[in-house]
């Protein structure tokens, strides 16, 4: 007996239909996105990649990511996975960069900040590729995967500087894991997001013993740091001078909210070193003047938001610092003494001593760690 059209187009809608009920629906999730491309660097003789990736919530819902994946973009190789704790350190769900711990979700309509450090001990890839699993933030909530956020590795335009700093020893200070260090706060001037500090350093000299000075008291002029020769790290010109704010006499003075007194160096190879915290009236060249690597400019002081009489030093893609890009950068030779673990230990006790005290060219101290200039 034959079946009618009719009869045999219900009978296989009636086969097809719990397949498709069956079928999780595609959804709108995340947007993935790198705004600013890795630059190559290597820390002390690891290469390393420090950029950010922007998490925007296109759903109706609030997400929660729970594992980030970095993937080589063309080899298939999986560089590095974050959860748990791994991640939560990384993550900023507010979007500000700066309230990491604010919401329990990337909210709908909002943006989350991954915050990565990718050390590569292989091959370096062309490019990057990323895979996040995100779920409601309901307990129990079924695990779902985007993919997208390529990003082109810059390589081989890294710059390579003289020393900001004499002698030392001096302590490198940053951490990406600091709330409100340079690494997390972004900036939103003349219409675009940026990161003027992914690469900042503040650095504060020590003696032997890892003290910031060679006794216990509450003058800024004590602490080693204080009147330190600041130097020209690359044959440039002078394009910005600030050099007539007062600065805090005492450690326990009320800090302000600015880098104080400044130096801008526009570098010959066309980016920008920044100089900050610096003592009033000690910059050596006007704004318009030429300088050669290595050629005092000014003295390490003790103006504007610093914690300590210390050097600010960043390099960007633009004259000035908070409405520009941060970027990668090297020095061509230092000597590797130690690390601390803890910042709370800086000043109260000796670092961890390298194993051996090694000299290190073309490099990057790594976070928290001590060095010492060598001509």
């Amino acid at each position: 007996m034959r079946l009618s059209v009719a009869r045999r187009s219900v009978m296989l809608l009636a086969a097809v239909l719990p397949a498709l009920a069956a079928a999780a629906p595609p959804e709108s999730a995340f947007d993935l996105r790198v705004p600013a491309a890795p630059m190559l660097r290597s820390v002390d003789g690891v290469d390393e990649l420090v950029y950010e990736l922007h998490l925007d919530n296109f759903a109706l819902r609030d997400l929660k990511p729970q594992r980030v994946e970095v993937w080589d973009a063309d080899g298939q190789r999986l560089l590095a996975g974050y959860e748990g704790p791994a991640l939560a350190q990384r993550l900023d769900l507010s979007g500000v960069q700066w309230k990491a711990d604010s919401l329990s979700a990337i909210p709908s309509g909002r943006r989350g900040v991954v915050f990565i450090e990718l050390g590569l001990a292989d091959a370096v890839p062309r490019a990057l590729r990323h895979r996040v699993g995100y779920a409601d933030p309901r307990p129990g909530a079924d695990l779902r995967w985007v993919e997208g956020g390529v990003a082109v590795i810059v390589t081989g335009r890294t710059p390579v500087l003289s020393p900001p700093l004499k002698g030392g020893p001096w302590l490198a200070a940053y951490d990406a894991r600091w709330e409100r260090g340079h690494r997390r706060v972004g900036y939103a001037l003349g219409g675009k997001l940026r990161t003027p500090g992914r690469h900042a350093v503040d650095w504060v000299k020590l003696d032997t013993a890892g003290r910031k000075a060679p006794a216990p008291g509450d003058l800024a002029t004590h602490t080693y740091s204080h009147g330190e020769d600041v130097l020209a790290v690359a044959d440039g010109v002078i394009v910005h001078v600030n050099d007539q704010l007062p600065e805090r006499l005492r450690l326990t003075d009320r800090q302000t909210s600015a880098l104080g007194n400044g130096v801008v160096l526009r570098l010959d190879s066309g980016e920008f070193a920044h100089y900050g915290h610096l003592r009033p009236g000690s910059a050596t060249r006007a704004a318009g003047t030429r300088v050669r690597a290595g050629e005092k400019i000014a003295e390490v002081g003790f103006s504007g938001s610093a914690s300590d009489p210390q050097l600010h030093f960043a390099l960007t893609d633009g004259p000035d610092e908070l409405a520009s890009e941060g970027l990668a950068y090297v020095f061509d030779r230092y000597r590797s003494l130690g690390r601390y673990a803890d910042v709370s230990q800086v000043g109260a006790a000796p670092w961890t001593p390298a194993a051996p005290a090694r000299t290190l060219r073309a490099a990057m101290p790594a976070s928290m760690s001590v060095v010492q200039w060598e001509p």
